[in-house]
């Protein structure tokens, strides 16, 4: 099962495998203290796209294409996807963000595309 999280909440044992999917490491998190397994930079949204879209809400469809096209345009986040679509099979592993809102970031559409195109298993989410 596949889940989702912000970096800032606390651990967790049911959290399974942590997963963070940002390209820059959370401010004030300390990495001793993440309870981080995998930090996978290669499923974040590029710098330019990332500092484009900035979590407005109105971007967010624009967003979602761009961010769909730039994991498919990558042979790194596709092996990926799909390497943790199968381990969402038969194990937990929870997606870590920074953004602050659960509606408005990345990971909702990473875990949509991962659902759709690999598979993956989604445990609901807030």
């Amino acid at each position: 099962m596949l889940a989702m999280k912000r970096i800032y909440e606390d651990y967790e044992a049911t959290d399974g495998t942590r997963v963070l999917v940002d390209r820059l490491w959370p401010r004030g998190v300390k990495k001793t203290s993440a309870h981080l397994d995998y930090w996978a930079k290669e499923l974040a949204p590029s710098t330019q796209l990332r500092k484009w879209f900035n979590h407005e809400e109105e971007k967010m469809p624009e967003f979602a294409a761009a961010y769909r096209k730039e994991l498919f345009s990558s042979k790194a986040a596709k092996n990926k996807m799909q390497e943790l679509s199968n381990k969402s099979q038969h194990e937990t592993l929870t997606f870590l963000f920074a953004a602050k809102s659960y509606e408005v970031n990345h990971v909702v559409v990473l875990l949509s595309i991962m659902k759709k195109e690999y598979g993956a298993k989604l445990t609901s989410t807030k």
